[in-house]
């Protein structure tokens, strides 16, 4: 029987490929690779005939699963929720373990970028809070305390 080998990306489409980059290369992330996707395999997988593309795809320094950042030139964006909350529908957010959560949020704020909520703490073992980054999207960042 078919199964899962491993957890490979996380896709989020964006307005502004730029502005979501720098906000991710800013947690730490690396840039894989760039390029621009057009053409039939593209269509076919989207199942968005004539459409162009292009991804980032970034991944973190210790490796594991990446993140592949993408925006549609043609056609074109369509906006989503830029103030959903944890319990709208859909994926709610890509979560990273920082070294340092106080002061990742506080980078982050000088940013421009403002907590969901606050910080929370787990049974003494996990500090944890969202982000909200470009367009909307969510960040969970935790730090193991225990």
């Amino acid at each position: 029987m078919p199964g899962i080998q491993r957890m490979d990306h996380a896709g989020i489409t964006v307005a502004d490929l730029d502005a979501a980059v720098a906000f991710f290369t800013g947690l730490g992330l690396e840039v894989e690779g760039r390029a621009p996707l057009e053409g039939g395999f593209v269509d076919t997988v989207t199942g968005i005939p004539g459409s162009r593309t292009e991804i980032v795809m970034l991944s973190a320094p210790g490796g594991g699963a990446s993140v592949e950042l993408s925006t549609f030139h043609s056609p074109d964006v369509i906006p989503g929720s830029t103030t959903a909350m944890a319990n709208d529908v859909g994926l709610r957010n890509v979560a990273f373990q920082v070294d340092d959560l106080r002061a990742m949020v506080q980078r982050l704020a000088d940013d421009g970028y403002g907590l969901v909520g606050g910080i929370g703490e787990y049974e003494g073992v996990w500090l944890m809070a969202y982000v909200r980054g470009p367009e909307g999207i969510i960040v969970a960042l935790a730090e193991r305390i225990g």
